[in-house]
């Protein structure tokens, strides 16, 4: 199977397409959604979105965003073109229990654990080193950071993305489109939403989300 890597100017580009070598996927094309340089490996072609060869159509293709809102606009882009999700990319090197579940799209990245009987929706990113525990309820474009550590039986809510080197608490439930600062430790629910920073974490109001 070949892969398109769609948003080719996203951050994780490079790591996707390192992710794709490792397990033995290749990537036919980088196609570019905006007026941006790749942020690849120079090694694939490179189009953009408005004019790239009808044979690229029939490769699946994955979302290299990171932001929540970001991806799910680029995915519907894809998806008006014709394009089709891809399976879950599951990079090697990560440590995956067998009983987890996974929606086209979702991508995670190199030397994340996920403990057993975790279920995660389409286009879910987890990041570089990610540890997610036992029974981690991740719905459809949430975003997990780098060095994240999740305990037993959290909810991640849609589109919810949480900063780099956050901890979580068991049982937590974060809701749909709220966001963890990095380095947070969350000790309660953060409704939908919200934003939740610090150790222990609080709810920002929005007037001091400004600020911050």
């Amino acid at each position: 199977m070949a892969i398109l890597i769609y948003a080719a100017s996203g951050g994780l580009t490079a790591d996707l397409e390192e992710s794709c070598a490792r397990a033995g996927i290749a990537v036919a094309a980088l196609i570019l959604n905006r007026d941006l340089p790749p942020r690849g490996l120079g090694t694939a072609p490179v189009w953009p979105a408005h004019a790239f060869p009808d044979a690229l159509r029939d490769s699946p293709f994955l979302c290299p965003l990171f932001t929540p809102a970001n991806r799910r606009a680029a995915v519907e882009e894809a998806l008006a073109l014709g394009l089709r999700p891809a399976p879950p990319l599951l990079d090697p090197t990560g440590d995956i229990a067998r009983s987890c579940s996974f929606g086209a799209g979702c991508y995670v990245n190199a030397g994340c654990i996920l403990g057993s009987a975790g279920r995660y929706g389409r286009f879910v990113l987890v990041n570089r080193g990610a540890n997610l525990g036992h029974h981690a309820l991740v719905e459809d474009f949430a975003s997990v950071g780098p060095g994240v550590t999740i305990t037993g039986d959290v909810r991640i809510g849609a589109a919810a993305m949480i900063g780099a080197g956050a901890v979580l608490g068991p049982g937590i439930a974060v809701g749909a489109r709220a966001v963890i600062a990095p380095g947070a430790v969350v000790l309660r629910d953060v409704p939908a939403g919200q934003l939740a920073i610090g150790n222990p974490a609080r709810i920002l109001p929005p007037t001091a989300r400004e600020v911050a």
